[in-house]
């Protein structure tokens, strides 16, 4: 994300990277109004031709809408902003929605001053500069799936299989090394040449993948690490373990992992650790939260509460703790556990009775 121009409560940005999107899509809700170069149709043009009404034409136009919501899927390219137009050549008052792309231009407006949790997460936006996506490919003698990280989010790309499929006939080396041939073939479509890969497995079979993968062409960054477990789990070893440090590096995704992996080992041992909104609130009470790890969505819903105030009055107040604030998205598995505990979890620096 690129800051262009700040003025008052008005930011001129730049979408630099699809991750960009997603951190749109958080800082369009509440009291916002959204401007951009938009195509309308006007009015004013309809002509007729042979007794039948010619369409007006849509005109490119600078328009500006109040926000009502958006739409956005983690690992697409486009966000769709729907409002109601409060400034434009044409239309006021009609619905309108933006579709915002890589690239694009914005004028964001806050109705009111900008709350520290926006503030937080447009930083790290600029901060992070747009990151590319990471592979992370976990390879077993008998199963090798592909997941394609994003600075906020886990997907599964494919998963090959051998189980089931007449392994046990002739050389058991060679029917496996002939499903590592196929799976390496297919997976030069689906990861590309460019994006950085993440290698990993319980046993040494990760080694000779990545020796197919180089074959077929993929030669971009590339590390290869032992993990303790395969399948989805090993993934989010890698994630939470900082096993792939180098290519990872403070991507969102990997610290907000970790963040919420430690929680959880916390809970296990019954450790320094608070969920739930009253036992956060006393914790807030006690200056005892030293890290407050949130869903970004219900930290930006109005009618979830803590207490008298809604998450994002309270996480305004963290600062006079010096809390930290971590914005998490539910698109990967650690974000998925947060919201089993309600979508807020707090890291102590001592234990609560």
């Amino acid at each position: 994300m690129q800051i262009l121009k700040r003025h008052d409560l008005t930011l001129k940005l730049r979408v630099q990277h699809e991750d960009d999107l997603w951190v749109l899509s958080q800082l369009v809700k509440g009291d916002k109004s959204v401007g951009m170069v938009s195509h309308r149709r006007d009015s004013t043009t309809g002509t007729q031709e042979g007794g039948r009404a010619k369409s007006a034409e849509r005109k490119p136009m600078w328009i500006v809408i109040d926000v009502e919501d958006s739409e956005f899927q983690l690992f697409s390219d486009h966000l769709r902003i729907h409002g109601v137009i409060c400034e434009a050549p044409v239309d006021k008052g009609s619905h309108h929605t933006h579709s915002v792309s890589v690239g694009d231009k914005i004028e964001l407006t806050s109705g009111s001053e900008w709350s520290s949790a926006d503030e937080k997460l447009l930083s790290e936006a600029v901060k992070e500069g747009g990151r590319a996506k990471v592979g992370i490919v976990v390879v077993e003698n008998d199963e090798i799936l592909l997941f394609q990280i994003a600075s906020h989010g886990m997907r599964d790309l494919a998963t090959f299989t051998l189980r089931g499929g007449g392994k046990r006939e002739g050389d058991p080396t060679k029917v496996r090394d002939g499903f590592f041939a196929s799976a390496a073939s297919q997976s030069v479509n689906l990861l590309g040449k460019e994006t950085p890969i993440v290698i990993c497995g319980p046993g040494m079979a990760r080694v000779t993948f990545g020796k197919m993968l180089a074959k077929e062409g993929l030669n971009q960054q590339t590390i290869n690490i032992a993990t303790n477990i395969g399948g989805r789990s090993a993934a989010n070893e890698v994630l939470t373990g900082g096993l792939a440090a180098e290519i990872l590096g403070d991507t969102a995704i990997a610290k907000h992992s970790e963040f919420i992996d430690e929680a959880m080992r916390r809970m296990a041992t019954d450790g320094a650790v608070a969920y739930g909104p009253d036992a956060i609130r006393t914790a807030f009470k006690e200056s005892a939260i030293e890290t407050l790890i949130i869903n970004s969505e219900l930290l930006r819903d109005e009618e979830a509460m803590v207490g008298d105030e809604n998450w994002l009055a309270f996480c305004d107040k963290l600062d006079q703790t010096s809390s930290n604030l971590v914005q998490t998205s539910s698109e990967h598995d650690a974000g998925k556990q947060l919201d089993g505990l309600g979508g807020a979890i707090a890291l102590l620096r001592w234990k609560i009775e």
